[in-house]
């Protein structure tokens, strides 16, 4: 059987290797690579899809992440189904 570790601090990128970051540059980072997909099309290539086992509110989150950040209306859910 597998254990899993709860990650307790972030991690990011350097080269090949991972190492321990702030929550002030993990999120700057993330901001930053989110905005750069923003200027190559994001709002033409990335999508989201949700689940119906999710809580609504879940849902919501992920929906409005695609809309304002990222800029994208490709929105789909299971809901529908």
């Amino acid at each position: 059987m597998k254990r899993y570790v709860r990650l307790e601090q972030p991690l990011v990128r350097d080269g090949d290797a991972l190492r321990v970051a702030t929550w002030d540059e993990a999120l700057d980072r993330a901001a930053a690579a989110i905005a750069r997909a923003k200027q190559r099309g994001a709002d033409r290539s990335f999508g989201m899809f949700s689940c119906s086992k999710a809580t609504n509110e879940v849902n919501y989150v992920a929906q409005k992440f695609a809309r304002v950040a990222v800029g994208s209306n490709n929105i789909d859910s299971c809901n529908r189904t």
